[in-house]
């Protein structure tokens, strides 16, 4: 009985320093971009754990949110310090959300690039939920090690079981994403009736660098976001490029988080925001 409640009170005095440790050997840092920020980005990894908090982004409404239900936690996936930052005070946002974090004891954490890296990560659940089989890393990196058939790095690209009509596969993508519509570059005007696809590219995010890979990978359809207009002409009519929207195609990364740390800190409340919600609006 003493046993027990020992071990009892030990989960419930596990130390931030813990799970950081845990993230980053899940989602492993090491594995961003350049210019990227992943990682532990503000807090006392001294201080005790009680409960996480899931978002994209780190807001004012996701910080009121922490604070609000006790989280001592926020792990989001885009990093909210991202270049340079000279001063942190009460005349800007971050500076208000930064000194509302520290007297309420909260720590933030991002996965960020490292996330869209590995297989399982953005692209991959995103790939999965249209039902993508056989899947491959897009343009894989060549300086890591690990992962999937010994390959991490961007975007992915897999078979649908079946060939779809064009039009049938863009309702999939709009139903499974919760985006009303989507940005298109068809192929030549007269084949789009009838035009069907099966191999597919997407890549979560900002994807753009990646459209010769798609067309390398022979992809009929290569989903991603951010495109600019004279992106959609970089296919010649040869493959159909769509852009899918950020969020929309990132927003599952919440779910990879919430699901890793609720399976490993069991004892310990993880939720996701229910103020989190794309920057942009469709009117």
């Amino acid at each position: 009985m003493h046993c027990g409640l020992d071990f009892f009170l030990y989960l419930c005095s596990m130390k931030t320093r813990e799970v950081i440790g845990w993230l980053d050997a899940t989602f492993k840092p090491e594995y961003q971009e350049d210019y990227d920020n992943s990682g532990f980005l503000l807090g006392d990894s001294r201080s005790d754990y009680r409960s996480a908090l899931v978002a994209l982004d780190l807001t004012p409404a996701v910080v009121d949110e922490a604070v609000r239900t006790g989280a001592s936690l926020i792990v989001t996936h885009h990093p909210f310090i991202f270049t340079g930052v000279k001063r942190m005070t009460d005349g800007s946002a971050t500076g208000r959300m930064v000194m509302t974090l520290a007297k309420n004891d909260i720590a933030v954490y991002a996965a960020h690039t490292n996330l869209d890296n590995l297989p399982w990560g953005v692209s991959g659940v995103l790939a999965a939920k249209l039902g993508l089989k056989g899947c491959k890393v897009l343009s894989a990196k060549s300086d890591a090690e690990g992962g999937v058939d010994g390959a991490v790095g961007a975007g992915m690209v897999g078979m649908l079981e079946e060939p779809m009509p064009l039009e049938a596969f863009l309702k999939r993508v709009k139903d499974v994403t919760g985006i009303p519509f989507v940005r298109v570059a068809p192929l030549a005007t007269d084949h789009w009736p009838q035009a069907t696809v099966q191999r597919v590219a997407l890549c979560g995010g900002s994807g753009a660098e990646f459209i010769g890979d798609a067309m390398r990978a022979g992809a009929d359809i290569y989903l991603t976001a951010d495109l600019k207009y004279h992106d959609f002409q970089r296919t010649d009519g040869r493959m159909v490029l769509a852009d899918i929207g950020h969020y929309e195609s990132e927003q599952f990364a919440k779910e990879i988080i919430f699901r890793a740390i609720s399976e490993k800190f069991s004892t310990f409340a993880c939720r996701i925001s229910d103020v989190q919600q794309g920057i942009v609006s469709y009117i």
